[in-house]
């Protein structure tokens, strides 16, 4: 049974963000700009999927011409707060949540 509560009283039980599906992700950074808590990090991928590094909103480094691709990665994730606004505009459906329940359990 759920011990959360939403502001008027209903039960609310949080899904925490527990990671992103490196493939499916396309690193568009709509989770990232909506997320309160900046759980996830936008990295830099290769043509072999290697990560290069962290990609800042700024940041125009193609990694020296290697980069392929975007793609966000969870960071923090006992930062999360489980709003689940992340998973509302994805467009892509690449998150894994997981309810406090089942993690409490």
């Amino acid at each position: 049974m759920s011990e959360f509560k939403t502001r008027g009283g209903a039960a609310w039980t949080p899904l925490y963000l527990t990671e992103i599906d490196p493939v499916t992700c396309i690193g568009c950074g709509r989770c990232f700009k909506v997320c309160p808590q900046n759980v996830m990090t936008l990295y830099g991928v290769n043509d072999e999927g290697e990560i290069l590094g962290a990609v800042t909103q700024d940041d125009d480094d193609d990694f020296d011409g290697d980069l392929n691709r975007k793609i966000m990665a969870v960071e923090h994730p006992d930062s999360c707060i489980g709003c689940n606004a992340c998973s509302k505009v994805c467009p892509k459906n690449c998150q894994t949540h997981v309810s406090a329940d089942a993690l409490s359990a």
